[in-house]
C-alpha cells in the first residue's frame, strides 16, 4: 500500500530520527512512502525508505521536478502550492503525521476528507488521529486499519 508520511519542513534531531524510523519501517513493511518531496519531515522519511531499498513519490508545490529532496524517487510537479496537500493526502491509502504545523493541519483536515486512517506521533491532538508512541505503532496502526 502507499502510506503517506506528512510533518514540518522544520524538525528537531528527535523529529528526524522518528521521521527516518517511520521511513525504514514503510519500506521494510514493502510499502511505497508518499510525500510532500522537501525538507524536514519528508526528507527523513525518504531517506529511511531509501535506507531500507524502498519506493518514494514526492508531491511537490511547485512546477519543477527538480526541487524535489535527493531521496525522491518519482517528483510530481504540481505548481499548486499548498493546494498540493490535498494530494498529498489523497494518494496514500493511509497518513502517519509526525510533529508539524499548519500545513501538517491541513493534510489531515485532508486525510480525514479523503477517509484515510491517520496515525500521530508528537502531532495535533485532533479526534480521529490514533496517537501512537512509536513508529512501529504508528505504521501498525494504519495497516490495521486500511481496506485492501
Amino acid at each position: 500500500m502507499r502510506i503517506s508520511v506528512i510533518g514540518g519542513s522544520t524538525i528537531s534531531p528527535d523529529v528526524e530520527e522518528t521521521a527516518v524510523d517511520v521511513g525504514r519501517l514503510v519500506a521494510q513493511r514493502g510499502h511505497t512512502l508518499v510525500c510532500g518531496g522537501l525538507g524536514g519531515v519528508m526528507l527523513a522519511a525518504c531517506r529511511g525508505a531509501k535506507d531500507a531499498g524502498g519506493q518514494t513519490v514526492g508531491i511537490l508545490p511547485g512546477d519543477d521536478h527538480g526541487r524535489a529532496n535527493e531521496y525522491v524517487d518519482v517528483a510530481v510537479a504540481t505548481g499548486l502550492g499548498h493546494a498540493r496537500n490535498a494530494l498529498v493526502a489523497m494518494n496514500g491509502d493511509a497518513v502517519v503525521a509526525i510533529d508539524g504545523g499548519n500545513g501538517t493541519l491541513s493534510e489531515i483536515g485532508f486525510s480525514f476528507v479523503f477517509d484515510r486512517p491517520i496515525a500521530g506521533l508528537g502531532t495535533h491532538d485532533v479526534d480521529g488521529i490514533v496517537a501512537c508512541e512509536t513508529p512501529e505503532d504508528a505504521v501498525r496502526s494504519v495497516e490495521e486499519r486500511v481496506d485492501r
